[in-house]
C-alpha cells in the first residue's frame, strides 16, 4: 500500500508544469535540500535544468557538461575552474555559425544565453578563449578579469567585440595599455561600470579616451593609476557618472578635486590615500553636489577642517557612509558631523587619533539610524561610548572596536541587551573575558564574532555563545590559548552553520577537538596555524567530516604527515588552497595529494624538510595544469628542472624564483608572472618580507633543503 501511495505521489510530480516544479525549487534556500529534490524526482531535476540561472564551475572537465545542462543560464563563475585554459574554455562553448549575431542566431545554432562571466584569476584563458567566449555569448553583458596579471592588450581587444557589454572589471591586468582600454572604449560605447585597479600602464590618454567613447559610464575605478588632474577632467565630462574611486592616485590634487566637482551627479567618491588632497580640496568636490551619498577619505587628510564640515551640512540630507579612516578626529568634529549629517548608517573612524567617549556619544546622539560603526584602534574609548551607541543606535548591525583596550563585559552588556539586530561584532585584542561573551549569547542574530588576542576567553565563554548563537558562520579565535577541546565540542553542537572558523595558535587543541570540528558539514575556511598537538587522526576527522572545505591552514603543525595528506586526497575534492609550510610531510605524500586534488589552485609549500628535489619535481608536474598560486622557497629554482619551470610559467602559476640554494640567500619568494601579446614570458620578483604585526610573521631567511 505504501508503495503505491509512494508511486501516485511520484505520478503527481511528473504531471506539473516545469515553470510550478521551478518555483517551489525556488523556495528551498539550502543547496543540499535542492539536491535532495532532484535526486528524489528526474521532474525535479529537469526543472531545476530548465530554470537555473548561475552556476558555478570548479573543473574544467566539468565545463561542457555544465553548459549542456543548463541552458537557460545567465551568469557563469569560472573564477575557480581549476586548469582553464583558451583550449578547454573554446572546446565547451558552441562555435557560432557564419553570420551570427545577438539578436539573429542562424537557424539550429544554440547559443549561450550568458550575461555575467567571471574569470577572476583565471590566468591560463588568454585572447584565443576571449574570442571563443565572446563569439558564444551575444549577449554578454559583464566580465571580470581580475587578477588576471597576463591579460594585456590583446586580450581587450578579444573582448571589445562584445558589443554590448555593460560591465568591465579588468584589476590587475597588468599588461593592459591604453591601447588595450582604447579599444574596449571603441567596441563598447555602452560601458557603464569600469575597474581598472592596479593596471599601471594606463595613463590619461586612454581614460580621455575612455570618457569620449564611453558616455553612459557610471562608475569607475582609477585606483593606484599613475593618472593625474587631467584624467579627472576627463571624467568630469560624463554626465551620468555616479562613482570614482581613485585610492592612492599620488599625482591628483585639490586642483584635480576641483576639476571633479563640475560633475553634478556624483553618489559615491573614494579618495582614500591619496596624499596630495587637502580639505580645501575636497570641500570645492563636495560643493555643488546634489546626489553624494558615500564619501571615503580615508588616510588622505591629516584633519578634518571647518570648510569640509560646512559642506558637509549641505548633503547632510543624503549622505549615508562616511569614512574619515587615520584622520585626527576631535569631539567637535564629531558633534558637528552628528547635527549635520543625521542620516548616516555607517561611520568609519579606525585608527583616528582623537576619538573620545564625548565625540561618540555627540555623534550617536544625532545619528540614530547607524548600522555600522568602526572605531578600531582607537584606543581611548570606554564602556560609556558603547552604553551611548546601545542607548542611540539600537538598529546597529555592525560594530569593529578592535584594538579597544578599555571596554569590558559592563559595556557589552548594554550593547547585547539593546541592540537585538546586531550581526557582526570584532573584539579582537579587547580585554574581554567569559562574562562578555554571556552577555553577547543574547544576540541570537549573530553572524561574525571575532575574538582573536583574547586570551581571557576559555570554554565557558563558547558554551555561553553556542547556547543561542546558532546562526553563527565565522568565529575568529586566534591566539586564544585558554580554548581547549570542550570548547569545540560546545561550538560544533550549537553553532551548526560556521563557514570560516580560525583556530591559530590555540596550543591546546588535540585531534579531539577535531573530531568535534568535523561535525561542522558547512565549513569552507579552517585554519589550524601551529596547532602542535595534532596528528593525521585529527586531520583524517576534518578530511572526512567537512566535505565543503576549500581552504585549510596547517602551518607548523609539526605533526601532521602523510596520513594527513592522503586522507585529503581522498575526501577533501573541493579543496582549493592548502598551506602545508614546516609539515613533517614526504615527496610520496606530497605528490598523491597534487595529483588527487583536482580543485587544487593555490599551494604553500615552504621548508619541507622531509622532500626531496625529486619529490618536490614529481608533486608540481602532478598539479602545475591546476595551480594558480604556489608558494616555494627561492632557492629550489636552481634545482628544479628547466622543463617543470617553464610549465608552470606556461599555465599562468607564479613559480619559484630565486638566487643559489645557499643558507643565507633561500628567502621566501611571491613572484608575478606575466605574458605579454608577443608571447614573451616576463617574471618580475615581487618578494618582500612581511613586517611583523599581531597575525604577522617574519618570513625565514633560511633553510635546509634535504638533497
Amino acid at each position: 500500500m505504501s508503495h503505491d501511495s509512494g508511486s501516485s505521489a511520484g505520478a503527481g510530480v511528473e504531471s506539473l508544469s516545469l515553470d510550478l516544479l521551478a518555483h517551489a525549487l525556488a523556495g528551498v534556500g539550502d543547496p543540499r535540500d535542492r539536491k535532495s529534490c532532484r535526486l528524489a524526482s528526474r521532474a525535479f531535476a529537469r526543472a531545476e535544468a530548465a530554470s537555473r540561472r548561475a552556476a558555478r564551475v570548479l573543473r574544467r572537465e566539468a565545463l561542457p557538461r555544465a553548459l549542456r545542462a543548463f541552458p537557460a543560464l545567465s551568469s557563469l563563475d569560472l573564477s575557480a575552474c581549476a586548469g582553464l585554459d583558451d583550449a578547454s574554455l573554446a572546446a565547451a562553448l558552441p562555435v557560432p555559425g557564419p553570420g551570427a549575431g545577438a539578436a539573429d542566431p542562424p537557424p539550429g545554432q544554440l547559443l549561450l544565453t550568458v550575461r555575467r562571466v567571471l574569470l577572476a584569476r583565471a590566468s591560463g584563458v588568454g585572447w584565443r578563449g576571449l574570442e571563443a567566449l565572446v563569439a558564444a555569448c551575444p549577449r554578454l553583458e559583464a566580465v571580470d578579469l581580475s587578477h588576471c596579471v597576463a591579460a594585456g592588450d590583446r586580450e581587450m581587444a578579444a573582448l571589445a567585440a562584445a558589443a554590448g557589454l555593460r560591465e568591465l572589471v579588468m584589476d590587475k591586468c597588468l599588461g593592459v595599455t591604453d591601447v588595450g582600454l582604447a579599444k574596449v572604449a571603441v567596441g563598447c560605447p555602452g560601458l557603464q561600470r569600469l575597474s581598472v585597479k592596479w593596471c599601471r600602464e594606463i595613463s590619461d590618454i586612454g581614460i580621455e579616451l575612455l570618457a569620449k567613447k564611453c558616455p553612459q559610464l557610471r562608475s569607475v575605478d582609477i585606483s593606484y593609476l599613475k593618472v593625474t588632474n587631467e584624467s579627472l577632467r576627463s571624467l568630469s565630462t560624463l554626465e551620468k557618472l555616479e562613482d570614482i574611486a581613485m585610492v592612492s592616485c599620488l599625482f591628483i590634487d585639490d586642483d584635480g578635486l576641483q576639476m571633479l566637482s563640475m560633475c553634478n551627479s556624483l553618489q559615491s567618491i573614494d579618495v582614500s590615500r591619496c596624499n596630495h588632497v587637502s580639505s580645501l580640496g575636497l570641500a570645492s568636490l563636495i560643493d555643488g553636489q546634489r546626489f553624494l551619498q558615500k564619501i571615503n577619505v580615508g588616510h588622505s587628510l591629516h584633519e578634518i577642517e571647518t570648510c569640509v564640515l560646512s559642506k558637509l551640512s549641505t548633503i547632510g540630507e543624503t549622505l549615508t557612509v562616511l569614512r574619515l579612516d587615520g584622520l585626527e578626529i576631535f569631539a567637535s568634529n564629531l558633534q558637528a558631523i552628528g547635527s549635520t549629517c543625521k542620516n548616516l548608517v555607517e561611520i568609519g573612524l579606525s585608527k583616528c587619533n582623537g576619538v573620545t567617549d564625548d565625540g561618540i556619544v555627540s555623534l550617536v546622539a544625532h545619528c540614530c539610524d547607524l548600522r555600522t560603526i568602526d572605531v578600531t584602534c582607537c584606543h581611548l574609548l570606554t564602556n560609556d561610548a558603547l552604553a551611548a551607541i546601545a542607548e542611540n543606535c539600537r538598529k546597529i548591525e555592525c560594530l569593529r572596536l578592535e584594538s579597544c583596550p578599555f571596554i569590558s563585559e559592563k559595556g557589552l552588556e548594554q550593547i547585547a541587551t539593546l541592540c537585538s539586530h546586531l550581526k557582526e561584532i570584532d573584539l579582537t585584542d579587547c580585554r574581554i573575558n567569559d562574562a562578555a561573551l554571556q552577555h553577547l549569547a543574547s544576540c541570537s542574530e549573530l553572524l561574525i564574532l571575532k575574538l582573536g588576542l583574547c586570551s581571557s576567553i576559555s570554554d565557558g565563554g563558547l558554551v555561553y555563545i553556542s547556547s543561542n548563537c546558532g546562526k553563527l558562520v565565522e568565529l575568529d579565535l586566534y591566539r586564544c590559548s585558554a580554548i581547549t577541546d570542550d570548547g569545540l565540542a560546545a561550538v560544533a553542537s550549537g553553532c551548526k552553520k560556521i563557514r570560516m572558523l580560525n583556530l591559530c595558535y590555540c596550543t591546546q587543541i588535540t585531534d579531539a577537538g577535531l573530531k568535534h570540528v568535523s561535525a561542522l558539514e558547512e565549513l569552507t575556511n579552517l585554519e589550524l596555524r601551529c596547532l602542535v598537538r595534532i596528528t593525521g587522526i585529527g586531520i583524517t576527522s576534518i578530511a572526512i567530516g567537512c566535505a565543503s572545505l576549500i581552504e585549510l591552514d596547517l602551518k607548523r603543525c609539526y605533526s601532521v604527515d602523510d596520513a594527513s595528506l592522503w586522507a585529503l586526497s581522498r575526501y577533501s575534492q573541493n579543496l582549493r588552497q592548502l598551506t602545508i609550510s614546516y609539515c613533517q610531510v614526504t615527496g610520496l605524500g606530497l605528490c598523491h595529494l597534487l595529483g588527487s586534488l583536482r580543485c587544487l589552485q593555490d599551494v604553500k609549500m615552504v621548508h619541507l624538510s622531509w622532500v626531496s628535489i625529486e619529490g618536490f619535481e614529481m608533486a608540481l608536474q602532478a598539479a602545475c595544469g591546476r595551480l594558480k598560486k604556489l608558494k616555494l622557497l627561492g632557492g629550489l629554482r636552481s634545482v628544479l628542472s628547466t622543463e617543470l619551470l617553464q610549465m608552470l610559467q606556461a599555465c599562468g602559476c607564479p613559480c619559484p624564483l630565486g638566487r643559489q640554494a645557499t643558507a643565507s640567500t633561500r628567502d621566501e619568494l611571491e613572484l608575478a608572472c606575466q605574458i605579454k601579446e608577443t608571447g614573451i614570458l616576463e617574471i618580475s620578483n615581487s618578494a618582500q618580507l612581511r613586517p611583523r604585526g599581531k597575525r604577522g610573521e617574519h618570513l625565514s631567511n633560511s633553510a635546509q633543503l634535504r638533497l
